[in-house]
């Protein structure tokens, strides 16, 4: 599908080949293994490049550089064979993209599951049927009522909140309890049933709290539990509005990820934030993207460069009901908040774990990696090395236009010798004519050689007969 340019799914397997070389413990089959170690070296040269991204590398530079590294493979790998074509010239293309559908690991960590089927019978056929209508006639309307409801209420609360003549400091609690309420009214809309596991550590100084990340439903349903303030990215829209007008009051902090001037103020401001115990709790997403809640990509390591206790919290849905993760490509928050709101139930585990020091000796990204793996040991994650930021990094056109140029250079080579070759096979067969002309001549100069002398032969002996009788 790289090859064809088709556009459904041939971009992120096209990056994928590039991804695929930042991981060195992925089990790789024996076929790719030494197609792969070449990658591999590529990109051992310099860091991340995901944390480059962090360090203020903009998203054209990453890109033009992921090009040329793929640009540079494709060049390695040709199918320039001076033989005439057969059966076995398609197998490399084949393995090849065999190769990109059952191994393309990084494209896995951001798609839904589709659920099987499971209603399709005389007997239960019927009952979803009346389901559907349940959900979609009465408790729909229902909840979307109830969240409009709730909003109304919350915003003309915290604007009367606002213009009371009173301290910033005496707001504060009254903005916190505002907030928690309208994060439980988005909870009971999607009718959630979330089970918390372990203690929530009190609000102190040089305190992070760490969690896997699925969707902004994250932050809500924690909030719903206790005050958080959260570095995300900035949204447009309704959410954008929700994102600057109320949640500010919380402390959040919100930046663009493709300005590098947002991203450095950002972490003056949070060391700034979890110095004063009176803030609230800072909660950061470190993987920077929603994940399915099936991985667990690489963790920045940003917030463990802090000298900050981090407190790891592990999220774990049940897609049961409905799925929680909101690919934000595919569908507007406004359209994932109906689906939620269009399920039977948000069922969802949330563990507290025992806060982490970095440990004496230990880096920053050793000591991001050893809290990733303790969440998603808890969360029954798949634990993946893979950037979530690489798949804002879409590759150009001419990634595939090179690799049909090299294909081409190759099918004109072998096309010119089989030309070749079926030019010498007419000249063979030319001189093998030739020479069964000349045999074939041959043998009938000595055919009439050979009538030749037997006519003179009976002519002579007709000759001494008619002699003989004579005398």
């Amino acid at each position: 599908s790289i090859f064809f340019g088709q556009k459904s799914r041939c971009e992120t397997m096209q990056v994928d080949s590039t991804l695929r070389s930042l991981d060195t413990e992925l089990p790789l089959p024996s076929p790719g293994r030494e197609r792969r170690s070449a990658r591999i070296s590529d990109i051992a040269e310099g860091s991340s490049l995901g944390e480059r991204y962090l360090e203020g590398s903009n998203s054209a530079e990453l890109t033009q550089e992921v090009e040329e590294i793929v640009l540079r493979n494709i060049a390695t790998r040709s199918f320039r064979t001076p033989k005439l074509f057969s059966l076995p010239d398609v197998v490399p293309l084949m393995r090849e993209c065999v190769d990109f559908v059952v191994c393309d690991h990084f494209s896995q960590c951001f798609e839904s599951r589709r659920s099987k089927p499971w209603n399709w019978n005389i007997y239960l056929l019927p009952m979803w049927c009346v389901g559907v209508l349940i959900r979609y006639l009465i408790c729909f309307p229902l909840r979307v009522l109830w969240i409009i409801l709730s909003s109304i209420c919350f915003i003309v609360l915290f604007e009367i909140l606002q213009l009371l003549p009173v301290p910033r400091k005496a707001k504060a609690p009254w903005e916190r309890k505002l907030t928690k309420l309208y994060c439980s009214a988005f909870v009971a809309s999607w009718c959630g049933v979330i089970k918390f596991h372990g203690i929530c550590p009190t609000r102190k100084a040089g305190q992070i709290f760490v969690a896997n990340h699925t969707s902004m439903t994250d932050f809500i349903i924690l909030q719903s539990f206790a005050n958080f303030a959260v570095v995300g990215q900035s949204h447009p829209g309704w959410v954008g509005v929700m994102q600057e007008r109320y949640l500010k009051s919380l402390g959040c902090l919100w930046f663009n990820r493709s300005q590098a001037a947002d991203r450095a103020l950002v972490a003056k401001r949070i060391k700034e934030h979890i110095a004063d115990p009176t803030n609230n709790r800072m909660l950061i997403f470190p993987e920077g993207t929603c994940v399915n809640n099936e991985y667990c990509v690489m963790f920045k390591k940003g917030a463990f460069d802090l000298g900050a206790t981090v407190v790891p919290i592990a999220i774990k849905y049940n897609k049961i009901f409905v799925d929680a993760f909101w690919n934000s490509r595919a569908e507007s928050f406004t359209q994932h908040l109906c689906r939620l709101m269009s399920g039977w139930a948000l069922v969802a585990d949330i563990w507290f774990m025992e806060p982490q020091q970095q440990r004496p000796g230990e880096e920053s990204v050793a000591f991001a990696n050893r809290v990733k793996a303790m969440i998603a040991k808890k969360a029954n994650l798949t634990n993946v090395h893979w950037d979530g930021y690489l798949k804002y990094l879409q590759p150009s056109r001419k990634l595939v236009e090179e690799r049909q140029r090299v294909f081409a250079e190759s099918l004109i080579m072998r096309s010119r010798s089989q030309v070749n070759l079926a030019a010498m096979a007419a000249q063979a067969e030319a001189e093998e004519a030739e020479a069964t002309r000349q045999a074939t001549m041959g043998k009938k100069i000595t055919t009439i050689d050979e009538m030749g002398s037997e006519m003179g032969s009976d002519m002579r002996r007709r000759t001494s007969g008619g002699l003989s009788a004579t005398a």
